[in-house]
């Protein structure tokens, strides 16, 4: 079956627009988090939870979000911000890879998956408020369309002329995965040479913050420093930061790929996914569905040869809990690889984490060096913890330079949803 590897990406994230910009602040140990007193938003007030990840506003050169420099006037507005964080990803992505096709079977053989995990809550909620208040001629004429998860594929289908396969996963957190996952398979099935593949998500209401703070799925405790408030692993993690942003690929047939001489980051060679069948929102005690997703990905490779795992860790007590213990099962005593969670940089981009981590993931095997877990200083200890189980080799504030031949990423979502992605050194 044919080969299929990454030879372009795009990023729009909490640590700066643009691939490079957000990659060289995650090294240098920069925080994404903000205070939701910078939102200007007096609904935010009484919410317990007051720390968000947020795309920097700037000048694109500087790693900025300037709405101007990506969209006419007019168009933005035709489009929600997840709709407009994706396709200013998806164009970092195609122009990375030199990849605009024009004729007719190119078209075809390029396809858009692009999930988002909520889709517009900003136009779902004003929206509601309006037909509230003033009816039906007080909604906008595009309010559906905006709202949509899948407009984000739609819309960059649209403005490159892309006719190949079109899907919208939209599975919480695992979203990401599931659409880079179902490119691959897609790209060995034949459905396509070529696959715009990602998510993006812009959670930033506070409808969502207020949601999750009901759940008790996000942190209170550091509100005064925010930078601090996402920890994954450590001791004093409490619940996780809500954040923005697009995460784009690349995928290709390796064949396509080398015949028009594309540079190539990584090859992906192992997609796995399961479901818990246990609960809405925890995750299954055991980890045996975490267990079953990293097992499908990592199938008939030397499990020694993995050098770094991007963990799921959102900065929960029962999540990053289950989640180092369900890879050391799998491991056992192979334990030399590097393990880092970069949600504690940038936060919890739903169904965007995915597709943004695995972009960290091929990075990491493209240079060789595991990326840091913000705030992580002390592992294990927290309420439940068994101190004794957090035995791997988690990467803290610095990161880690290390032989890296594979690099798994972990995402798992609420409703027991769990993917793994595989990625290896690209080798002829």
């Amino acid at each position: 079956m044919s080969r299929v590897v990454i030879t372009g990406m795009g990023m729009v994230s909490p640590l700066g627009v643009g691939v490079k910009h957000s990659w060289n602040a995650l090294l240098a140990g920069k925080s994404g988090i903000v205070s939701t007193d910078s939102l200007n938003d007096e609904r935010y007030e009484k919410i317990p939870s007051k720390t968000v990840g947020k795309v920097p506003e700037g000048e694109l050169a500087q790693g900025g979000w300037n709405i101007n420099e990506h969209f006419q006037k007019g168009e933005a507005r035709r489009l929600a911000t997840f709709s407009q964080y994706a396709l200013a990803a998806a164009h970092e992505a195609l122009t990375d890879a030199n990849w605009f096709p024009t004729e007719i079977e190119d078209q075809l053989n390029t396809g858009v998956i692009v999930g988002s995990g909520i889709g517009s809550i900003t136009d779902t909620f004003e929206n509601s408020i309006a037909f509230g208040n003033g009816g039906y001629r007080k909604v906008q004429p595009l309010f559906v369309p905006k709202m949509l998860p899948n407009m984000a594929a739609g819309a960059i289908s649209i403005k490159y002329g892309l006719k190949g396969p079109n899907h919208c996963p939209s599975t919480a957190c695992a979203t990401g995965n599931h659409a880079i996952g179902d490119s691959y398979r897609f790209i060995k099935d034949g459905y396509a040479k070529t696959i715009v593949a990602g998510a993006s998500e812009a959670p930033l209401h506070p409808l969502a913050l207020a949601g999750f703070a009901r759940a008790q799925s996000v942190a209170t405790d550091f509100n005064d420093t925010p930078e601090k408030a996402s920890r994954p692993f450590d001791k004093e993690r409490g619940g996780f930061v809500l954040s923005e942003g697009s995460g784009i690929l690349i995928l290709e047939e390796l064949e396509h790929a080398k015949k028009r001489n594309a540079k190539i980051y990584a090859e992906i060679v192992g997609y796995g996914l399961s479901g818990d069948g246990h609960h809405i929102t925890a995750p299954s005690p055991d980890g045996l569905g975490a267990r079953r997703a990293m097992e499908l990905a990592t199938r008939g490779i030397d499990l020694t040869k993995v050098g770094y795992i991007n963990a799921h860790a959102t900065s929960t007590l029962i999540g990053d809990r289950i989640e180092n213990n369900a890879i050391k099962t799998i491991f056992k005593n192979n334990l030399d690889f590097l393990v880092s969670s970069t949600k504690g940089s940038h936060g919890h981009l739903l169904g965007a984490a995915g597709a943004v981590e695995a972009i960290f993931s091929i990075l990491a095997v493209q240079n060789n060096i595991a990326p840091p877990t913000l705030n992580l200083e002390s592992p294990g200890g927290a309420e439940g913890d068994n101190i004794e189980d957090f035995t791997l080799n988690l990467v803290g504030p610095k990161p880690v330079e290390q032989n890296i031949e594979y690099s798994l990423s972990n995402s798992f979502g609420f409703g027991g949803i769990n993917t793994s992605l595989l990625f290896k050194k690209y080798t002829e």
